[in-house]
């Protein structure tokens, strides 16, 4: 989890520690959640995020977004 000290409730904040945070758990070799689980994992240990605060569910469309922007899943 992550000092949200310095974010903001604006996705763009959000998508900067979700990007981090999907790498991050995405090199472990030995995880075998599904997308969907890996996304909802991120969302509950960055929970005291503004932008997952105020808009948990838009906080997951663009999680979903991000990872097709970026090809990343």
């Amino acid at each position: 989890m992550q000092d949200h000290n310095n974010s903001y409730n604006n996705a763009d904040s959000f998508a900067m520690i979700f990007d981090e945070a999907w790498k991050k758990n995405n090199s472990k070799a030995e995880d075998c959640l599904t997308t969907e689980e890996k996304i909802n994992r991120i969302i509950e240990e960055n929970k005291d995020h503004p932008f997952i605060k105020n808009s948990p569910s838009e906080a997951i469309n663009v999680a979903k977004f991000r990872l097709r922007l970026l090809e990343l899943e």
